[in-house]
């Protein structure tokens, strides 16, 4: 992989890489925070440097252990309804547990999907017949968009003026 990532190469292979490279930049916009300042609620949402990263490992388990092998919730590593839960924190789990946790869920999303071609699909009660191909898109959107809500959080940790690398 380049410093930009993949760039040439299988539909495929640049789709799960631009994913990738979301699930980092949205573990970056926490990456290094204080304790504190991970749960800073600065919005009227659950929103928060930690429960972003908490609901993207939802996510990747509604998508990828529930959904696509059909796992019951039991089967799964951790929360995976489709609801406000995702966002849920619990006061002993530290941000370092989070990640680890998102990225735990991310590399086992990586290996369910990898059993499925991008053209297999299929029915969602909310979205009707979906593929592969667009359930790895649509977590690239959702991740790039956390990503960016992360960003914003942290320039509002850090104050005006103030910048991080992500």
């Amino acid at each position: 992989m380049t410093l930009n990532g993949i760039t040439t190469g299988t539909e495929r292979v640049i789709i799960e890489d631009i994913l990738d490279r979301n699930r980092q930049a949205l573990i970056a916009t926490a990456r290094g925070l204080s304790e504190a300042d991970a749960r800073r609620r600065l919005v009227a949402s659950l929103t928060t440097p930690i429960s972003l990263l908490k609901h993207a490992a939802g996510a990747e388990r509604i998508w990828f252990q529930r959904f696509w092998p059909g796992l019951d919730e039991s089967e799964c590593d951790g929360y995976s309804r489709r609801d406000e839960g995702t966002f849920a924190v619990a006061d002993d789990e530290s941000l370092a547990d989070v990640i680890a946790e998102f990225e735990r869920a991310s590399q086992r999303s990586r290996e369910i999907a990898s059993r499925f071609s991008l053209d297999d699909t299929k029915d969602n009660p909310r979205e009707g017949a979906v593929s592969m191909r667009w359930a790895l898109l649509m977590l690239i959107q959702e991740f790039a968009r956390h990503a960016g809500h992360g960003d914003i959080l942290r320039e509002q940790i850090a104050g005006v003026g103030a910048a991080y690398r992500s």
